[in-house]
């Protein structure tokens, strides 16, 4: 794993059109460039991860080194290599944080290339009919002859690093000091699906695919029971009576998120006469949930939850419970919203021997 993987995320993306950053700009619910900081972790490929960006960011992981990048692409490029110079790697993975479609699979075939080439680059074919201009004049090219190159690029470290020390010129991609100085690469097919986002239309251009669930829990209330809800303990007179820890919240997110998948529900899924389930936190029921959707490339785009109770009031804990779901959920908690009703001191709710719960989930599946 002797690997280091930089990416490049401090370009202004003029051509994008918008207040925020292109790098930064919410993609599949979450800002763009993490999709290719996980893709790079989960990879199991890299010692190291570097991340170079104008902008101040804080990632609590101890493979990630965040450096700032230069004015040009090429400049970022130089910084990262000058950065890790000391650090005796083999080989540099290259890439731009505006391709975050890129597969783990496409990293491997690169990695397995590498092997045998100082420089590895990936490519995909045109459709269209191409022409070039030169001197005034239109020249019909052959498509066939075309290669498109994309990120991640990678290789030999000292080979790239020296050429990069010596260069001065604009460059739009490392493959581009291999090919003026006359060195050897290895093009290997790349991934159609691996766009470049320069426009703010080419974030659709995905096929998206949008399910629907609702979940519904109620459990009663007991003495002598610690109260969880969203994941968290919450001070009370009772808990929850239940064969897990009886939390309400994520019991009914788990049953939406199985019902946007068509999975059934929650008892199926973990059966109330299993003993290992008993008494077990209900965040270790969700955990496998969410990993699913994301090893299915599923992704939530809202969650909307009603706790229906009389107390605790919810107004009191609703920070600490949205946070708490973000977390657990991987996912940012501006599209997490909790509300708090109550039944007019109705029926069982309203007595306080019960707490019940009904959430909504909105899950994309992007293609």
């Amino acid at each position: 794993m002797n690997n280091c993987f930089i990416l490049l995320a401090a370009g202004k993306g003029k051509r994008f059109k918008s207040k925020t950053l292109k790098q930064f700009i919410i993609y599949k619910n979450k800002p763009l460039f993490m999709h290719s900081i996980e893709k790079a972790i989960k990879s199991n490929l890299f010692k190291k991860i570097v991340l170079v960006t104008n902008n101040k960011i804080k990632i609590s992981n101890k493979k990630i080194k965040i450096i700032k990048g230069g004015r040009e692409r090429y400049q970022s490029s130089l910084k990262a290599l000058n950065y890790i110079k000391n650090k005796k790697f083999k080989n540099v993975f290259i890439h731009d944080a505006a391709r975050p479609n890129f597969s783990i699979k496409l990293l491997k075939t690169l990695k397995k290339n590498l092997y045998k080439n100082q420089a590895v680059v990936p490519y995909v074919q045109t459709n269209n009919s191409t022409k070039y201009i030169s001197k005034n004049k239109i020249i019909n090219l052959k498509r066939e002859k075309i290669l498109l190159t994309q990120t991640p690029q990678c290789f030999n470290f000292k080979i790239l690093y020296n050429l990069s020390k010596k260069n001065r010129n604009l460059v739009t991609d490392e493959a581009t000091l291999f090919i003026n100085n006359n060195k050897k690469i290895k093009f290997i097919k790349g991934e159609e699906k691996n766009i470049k986002i320069t426009k703010i239309s080419d974030m659709v251009k995905s096929s998206i695919k949008t399910f629907y669930g609702i979940g519904f829990d109620i459990h009663k209330l007991i003495k002598n029971r610690k109260l969880y809800l969203g994941g968290i303990r919450i001070p009370f007179h009772s808990g929850l009576k239940g064969h897990s820890d009886g939390d309400v919240i994520l019991h009914s997110i788990i049953d939406s998120i199985l019902g946007a998948l068509k999975k059934k529900d929650i008892g199926s899924l973990y059966p109330s006469n299993k003993k290992k389930y008993k008494n077990i936190k209900s965040s270790k029921l969700l955990g496998p949930i969410i990993s699913n959707l994301e090893n299915n490339d599923y992704h939530i785009n809202n969650l909307d939850v009603n706790l229906i109770c009389e107390r605790p009031k919810v107004s009191k804990y609703r920070n600490r419970i949205i946070n708490s779901l973000s977390k657990l959920m991987k996912i940012n908690k501006n599209i997490i919203n909790l509300k708090g009703k109550t039944v007019e001191k109705l029926g069982i709710i309203g007595k306080e021997n019960a707490i019940a719960c009904e959430a909504i989930v909105s899950i994309s599946k992007y293609e």
